[in-house]
């Protein structure tokens, strides 16, 4: 059992998981305001097939890192808790490229945040 491991999947899974329910629960809210906040760029008429893309990677993202936690608990084994940590990178890209089309670098810079220890995952894991 590798506690690093665990802490930085508990975090990916609590981070996406959370992000997920949150886009089916208010689903109509969601796209409204994504498609406010891209109505300038050239994704406006793209943000309900976009906002679903993000959201099967975040459930995707969730789920392998709660399986690669119990793989980690029972085994010691890391190879899930990897694919997690790279499924939550390209997750996180994906956010990170529409903050910066849609020119919020303040949304980009909290993605960041978000990204470093998924990386740190990629590595360590």
């Amino acid at each position: 059992m590798n506690p690093f491991a665990l802490i930085l999947l508990a975090f990916l899974a609590i981070t996406f998981l959370q992000s997920g329910y949150d886009k089916i629960a208010d689903w109509n809210g969601n796209v409204s305001w994504l498609k406010g906040h891209f109505s300038q760029t050239f994704l406006k008429n793209q943000v309900p097939f976009a906002l679903l893309i993000v959201l099967a990677l975040e459930i995707v993202a969730g789920v392998l890192a709660l399986v690669g936690m119990a793989e980690n608990i029972k085994s010691g084994a890391t190879i899930i808790g990897d694919y997690a940590c790279i499924v939550s990178c390209i997750t996180l890209l994906f956010l990170l490229f529409g903050q910066r089309i849609a020119k919020d670098y303040d949304g980009a810079r909290t993605i960041v945040i978000y990204l470093i220890p998924a990386l740190l995952g990629v590595y360590w894991l």
